[in-house]
C-alpha cells in the first residue's frame, strides 16, 4: 500500500485531533472517488479533442500527399509521352541528316 500524505493547516489538525479520522476518510472516500472521476473525464475529454485534431490535420496532410502524388503521376506520364516523341523525332532528324550527308556524298 502506498504512503498518502495530507498537508493541513495546523487549526484544522487541532480540531481533527479530537474527530476519528478513518471514519471522516470514509464519510468523505465517495466524494473523493467522484471527483477523482470527474477530473479522469475532463482529462480524457481534453486529450480525446487533441487527439481529434491531430487525426484532422493528419488527414488534411494525407489528402495533399494524394493530390501530390496523382500531379506527379500525371507529369511523369506526360514526360514518357514527350520522351518518346522526341526520340522519334530525333531518329527522324538523324535519317534526314544521314540522308543528306549521303547526296552530297553522292553528288561529290
Amino acid at each position: 500500500m502506498e504512503k498518502i500524505e495530507i498537508k493541513i493547516e495546523r487549526e484544522t489538525f487541532k480540531a481533527l485531533k479530537n474527530m476519528d479520522v478513518i471514519k471522516l476518510i470514509e464519510k468523505n472516500l465517495p466524494k473523493v472517488e467522484k471527483t477523482l472521476q470527474a477530473d479522469r473525464e475532463v482529462f480524457l475529454l481534453e486529450k480525446k479533442k487533441k487527439l481529434e485534431e491531430k487525426l484532422k490535420e493528419i488527414e488534411g496532410e494525407l489528402e495533399e500527399l494524394k493530390v501530390f502524388y496523382q500531379k506527379a503521376t500525371e507529369d511523369k506520364e506526360l514526360m514518357l509521352t514527350l520522351r518518346e516523341k522526341l526520340r522519334e523525332e530525333n531518329e527522324e532528324l538523324k535519317k534526314e541528316l544521314e540522308e543528306k550527308k549521303l547526296e552530297i556524298s553522292n553528288k561529290t
